[in-house]
């Protein structure tokens, strides 16, 4: 029989079906629970199971979704499930902890807003989530961390469990090939900028949430110092904003900026939209793992100019693949961007290097070996637990 994993996500879920998809591939059966739309899942034949939480701090709908995910768990009895976001990585432990169903593997993407702000809530949090990582490690079978600082910093504070493991990009990598066909089967360069109405001039991209802890206020200011020396550049942003509760970036914020700077909003064409750039800036602030943004511009070709956040220095090797500027500085981010739309040379070098790091150190099918070889250890483990006593006893060696 084929061993059952449930993969647990957010509204971004259906990113990484490309990601569940290698895992049927290689012989395990699948489905997804998620708060974001069914139908990308189901149009690929992954069974999927509604599964609603609150993104921000809402202790009622917090054990709602923590008895909603047990019963999903009760009901579908998957033999391994994994959780990936902050909140389903601390309900699942617990959920199979309470229902003692399935071995739970937790995906650590960075540290979260608790970990990406000085607030004084953000401040009163980091000891309730230390708590609370604690608790949810006693009932892990497994925790992927996508970079070694978060390992590091988890097993300081007694939050790793047992099985943890570093996996380069392990909240689902970027399928190569998938990008590529995109790539082939979206517009031209040129195609797109006309489409896009932004004409020749140069263009600065980036592709993330339009929240301040991803940086877009530093942005928004760099972009004025870059737009005073070279009048001619556009920073296009893509990415939702109206999502984003109390931190998002208002849209008075971004039309000040006007007309050198257009928001697009989330899209689904962001391979054609790399496509039509010139370089790409990513000025988060935020405890990322892995940013699949990175990856993707990597294999776009684009030199990047992005922060110290570990998990951008762990994709973007300074000066070679792009630059890493302090985090928080606009000045500092123009300088950057500015040196390299100066440099089209050096420019060029580094993004033809960030695409070879992205395909050799990020692809999808190192990663789906590295969770299969994961799975099937624990299986193994789950099967032994699962032995009668005797047929234990009868399988050990006699002295």
């Amino acid at each position: 029989m084929k061993t059952h994993v449930l993969y647990v996500g957010g509204e971004d879920h259906n990113l990484r079906i490309p990601f569940i998809l290698a895992m049927r591939d290689r012989g395990f059966r699948v489905s997804a629970a998620g708060s974001g739309d069914a139908a990308p899942f189901e149009a690929v034949g992954i069974p999927f199971h509604p599964f609603r939480f609150h993104r921000f701090i809402n202790p009622l709908a917090d054990i709602a979704s923590l008895a909603s995910l047990s019963r999903l768990l009760r009901e579908l009895r998957p033999d391994i499930a994994q959780g990936f976001d902050t909140k389903p990585c601390l309900y699942l432990p617990m959920a199979a902890g309470l229902t003692g169903r399935s071995a739970p593997v937790r995906t650590i993407c960075g540290r979260a807003w608790v970990y990406s702000t000085g607030s004084l809530l953000a401040w009163s949090m980091r000891p309730v989530y230390r708590l609370l990582h604690r608790a949810a490690s006693r009932f892990t079978a497994a925790t992927v961390f996508e970079i070694e600082d978060d390992r590091a910093f988890f097993e300081d504070c007694s939050m790793a469990g047992r099985n943890g493991l570093v996996i380069p990009g392990g909240g689902g990598g970027v399928d190569v090939d998938g990008f590529e066909r995109a790539l082939e089967a979206s517009p031209s360069r040129s195609q797109m900028r006309r489409a896009l109405g932004l004409g020749n001039g140069e263009i600065v991209m980036t592709v993330t949430r339009m929240t301040r802890q991803k940086g877009i206020p530093t942005l928004l200011n760099a972009a004025a110092i870059v737009h005073r020396e070279r009048p001619d550049v556009r920073f296009v942003l893509v990415g939702p904003r109206e999502s984003e509760g109390p931190l998002a970036i208002s849209q008075a914020e971004i039309d000040a900026h006007a007309p050198y700077v257009v928001a697009l909003g989330a899209r689904s064409d962001v391979p054609a939209l790399l496509r039509a750039a010139d370089l790409f800036a990513f000025p988060t602030e935020y405890r990322e793992g892995v940013p699949r943004a990175l990856l993707e511009a990597g294999l776009a070709e684009l030199p990047v100019v992005a922060t110290t956040i570990p998990g951008c220095r762990d994709v973007v090797e300074d000066g070679v693949t792009g630059s890493i500027v302090p985090m928080g500085s606009p000045e500092a981010l123009a300088k950057g961007i500015l040196a390299l739309l100066t440099d089209k040379e050096r420019a060029g070098r580094m993004g033809m290097a960030a695409a070879r790091r992205a395909r050799s150190r990020y692809s999808l099918e190192a990663i789906a070996d590295s969770h299969a070889r994961l799975y099937n250890q624990l299986d193994r483990e789950r099967r032994k637990s699962l032995e009668p006593v005797g047929q234990l006893a009868a399988s050990e060696p006699r002295p």
